[in-house]
């Protein structure tokens, strides 16, 4: 949780910005679709416990290569395809119903992840200040239960993604998956967006690993847990079961006894089931009963010690084989199989039919979509959008971008990691952030540690990291870590993933589409030192010229070069509008190299000048009409690179929609609409109604608002028949008293 000063209707306030991640790399490769789907419920689960509303999603994944026939799929193994299609569809399905934006997919390919698939979720979440309390409970305080029922799904789902994957697996960890209900976080999310309801909890924990046992039991030092209260889904489960099952959608939250009537009433209110389950106390102790009797009675001494110490050696070893980063230049002969075959790598192919699976504008704070131009073709490194404001308008986005690349950190960790953070914090400047105020959460997945040199490589990840963090001045305050990615002789790749968010005016974002012709395409390299880790030095100078360069207006477009180097960069721009590129005739010993974390920068010849006083840039390139990509005299068609960046990927991530023709679509309401030249005087009053599943209430009284009507939001309650009943009859009265019924989207009966 960090605190950021948000713009509301012209005034300050003070908000907090909340952000996550983690993986469910043992869910998902056991049970494809409920893995991935739990995924992202865990990882709203956490920002929502803090009492902020999560509005944007980013997924980042691993796989082995996709297109492996069915025969050549390993025994105990599901086929790659089945993994990734499916998982694909689990968050996107959960995504859906809870009606999140998901503002990146990126899915990286290396054989290691055969060993077992990676599934990251990132989340952003926020809320004003003054509408949370973060107190340490007192004796006589109540722990109330609300949310979910509790069930037997997951029960050892938190040490079974700790366990190294066998042949039986697949077969025997199903029911360590949990299962997700996304209409009940909904239901939660709508809940906690009422400060009448948040500055009644003192302190909210969510019901992930470990069940009851971590999220009430982390709560207070002293706790008295009654299991027999907790709601079940079905009879018959025992104590244990109770107290470590990992049921989704369940929060614990600290209420004064004085506000506990008050706080279930609210929670009636939203369809909400609530319970007390628990006492805070004075002992010292956490203490569990089952059936009148006391199964769990430990100190808190006990448990603050995190059990017993342990140590380990870990030996770091240099990399061995040739430098990553050892490439070739272009080529007089063959510069345009060079250019195809660089954008057609399957790590740097087209994912468009895969992220297009994914809603990435319900709740309506959607800055940039995932693909920019007119043909919406260029992908967004990152993902922007406006904090949720519930009334009234903002101009603060929020931003948050990842950095990985999985063939450099197998390479070498130390460097994959240095690597990792560059990159995520160049994404973040070039869609307009600024990195003195950026902080950063990390993602680690290693293989099974049980060597010396096993424990190098996350180490070795790990002081390459901190080694970024203090060049950059920027820390990372949060992270998860998973060890598990061994498949019998098979391993995952070292793998540190890094996550950086900070917030911007909206006025500073920038899309990283080319904008026109006759424009110059400057070149921000970033220096290796002798032993190949980047000039952090000449990064943030190039960083600091970029962001002055962007708040001054002076920017169209900005790309980070990624692992597919300068061709990737360059026609993934070109391609959003079909503006080509002509290369200066000098720039091929710059073209093929992997020149990770440089920028592409697009500009007009003034700001060129004006660039070039500044730095040692190059002048790399001009853009133009005609749709080629040019070097030296040769090229190579915008067309025949798409066709190329496409195909890879085509027959797993099919693109069925038509690719778009520029054209804008003239709609019939905007055709027969006509300049008022009077205010209509009266509000129209607008019932939106909310069912169980609903996820679009809030953007569409907004827009409601906006349009000059007055919005009523009702809630349809069904815990009960006489809460249905009651419902009825309140939606019957206020019907009669409205000009317009709206129905809001989302997974509704």
């Amino acid at each position: 949780t960090i605190i950021v000063p948000v713009d509301v209707d012209g005034k300050e306030e003070e908000w907090l910005l909340l952000f996550k991640n983690e993986t469910h790399n043992h869910p998902t490769e056991i049970e494809p679709f409920g893995g991935a789907a739990t995924c992202l419920g865990g990882c709203i689960r956490d920002p929502l416990s803090g009492r902020s509303y999560v509005y944007q999603a980013m997924r980042i994944t691993g796989s082995g290569d996709p297109r492996t026939p069915l025969a050549d799929t390993l025994e105990g193994k599901l086929p790659q395809k089945k993994i990734t299609v499916e998982a694909a569809r689990g968050y996107s399905s959960y995504g859906n119903q809870i009606g999140l934006a998901t503002g990146e997919v990126k899915e990286y390919y290396h054989p290691g992840y055969v060993a077992k698939r990676m599934e990251i979720g990132a989340v952003i979440g926020a809320a004003p200040r003054n509408q949370v309390r973060r107190e340490v409970p007192t004796p006589g305080d109540i722990i109330v239960l609300l949310g979910g029922k509790t069930g037997r799904d997951g029960c050892g789902g938190a040490t079974g993604s700790s366990k190294e994957h066998t042949l039986e697996s697949l077969a025997t960890c199903g029911a360590e998956v949990q299962k997700g209900n996304a209409l009940t976080e909904r239901k939660i999310q709508r809940l906690f967006r009422r400060p009448e309801v948040t500055t009644l909890i003192k302190r909210c924990n969510d019901f992930g690993a470990g069940g009851v046992s971590v999220a009430i039991g982390e709560l207070t030092d002293g706790v008295t847990i009654n299991l027999d209260l907790v709601p079940k889904k079905y009879d018959g489960l025992d104590g244990t079961e109770l107290a470590i099952s990992e049921s989704q959608e369940r929060m614990a939250c600290v209420i004064a006894p004085a506000d506990v009537d008050a706080f279930m009433k609210y929670c009636d209110e939203e369809n909400l089931e609530c319970t007390i389950v628990a006492d805070v106390t004075d002992t010292n102790r956490l203490i569990m009963t089952w059936r009148g009797e006391t199964i769990v009675d430990i100190s808190r001494d006990f448990l603050n010690t995190n059990g017993a110490s342990q140590q380990q050696e870990a030996v770091v070893t240099a990399p061995t084989e040739k430098s990553y980063f050892r490439r070739g230049s272009a080529s007089a002969d063959n510069f345009k199989d060079q250019w195809l075959e660089a954008i057609s790598t399957l790590n740097t192919a087209s994912q468009q039919g895969l992220v297009e699976r994914f809603d990435s504008t319900v709740g309506a704070n959607t800055v940039l979509m995932p693909f920019g131009g007119k043909y919406q073709k260029t992908p967004t490194q990152g993902m922007v959008a406006k904090l949720p404001v519930l009334h009234g308008e903002t101009t603060t986005a929020s931003i948050m971008t990842h950095g990985f690349v999985p063939e450099l950190s197998a390479w070498s960790p130390y460097h994959g990691a240095q690597y990792a953070v560059l990159l995520s914090v160049a994404k973040l400047v070039a869609l307009g952030g600024r990195r003195q105020d950026a902080y950063l959460t990390l993602q680690e997945y290693f293989e099974r540690l049980h060597s010396k040199e096993s424990w190098g490589k996350p180490v070795a990840a790990l002081l390459g990291a901190y080694k970024a963090q203090k060049e950059l001045e920027i820390g990372a305050i949060g992270g998860k870590d998973s060890m598990s990615g061994t498949f019998m002789d098979l391993t995952v790749p070292p793998t540190l993933v890094s996550f950086a968010a900070v917030t911007a005016p909206v006025k500073n974002i920038v899309s990283q589409d080319l904008k026109g012709p006759n424009h110059r395409l400057v070149y921000f390299d970033v220096p290796r030192t002798y032993n190949d880790t980047p000039d952090w030095d000449h990064f943030k100078e190039n960083c600091d010229i970029l962001q002055e360069e962007i708040e001054k207006g002076r920017v169209y477009s900005a790309y980070v070069v990624d692992q597919g180097g300068i061709p990737e960069a360059v026609s993934k721009m070109a391609l959003g509008n079909k503006i080509g590129v002509k290369f200066d005739k000098y720039a091929e010993r710059a073209i093929f190299q992997p020149a990770i974390g440089s920028f592409i920068v697009e500009v007009d010849i003034t700001a060129v000048n004006h660039l070039l006083e500044l730095s040692d840039v190059r002048v790399i390139a001009v853009t133009q009409d005609k749709p080629v990509i040019e070097w030296n005299g040769q090229s190579v068609t915008l067309d025949e690179i798409e066709k190329a960046y496409e195909k890879p990927l085509s027959d797993i991530f099919p693109l069925e929609a038509k690719s778009g023709t520029g054209e804008a679509v003239a709609y019939i309401h905007d055709q027969h609409a006509k300049p008022r030249s009077t205010s209509l005087g009266a509000k129209p009053k607008v019932l939106i109604p909310v069912f169980p599943g609903t996820n679009c209430e809030f953007d569409s009284a907004r827009a409601f608002e906006r349009a000059g009507a007055i919005t009523d939001i009702v809630l349809i309650r069904n815990q009960t028949p006489e809460q249905l009943k009651e419902s009825i009859d309140v939606i019957k009265a206020k019907l009669a008293e409205s000009q317009i019924l709206m129905f809001p989207g989302g997974f509704s009966g």
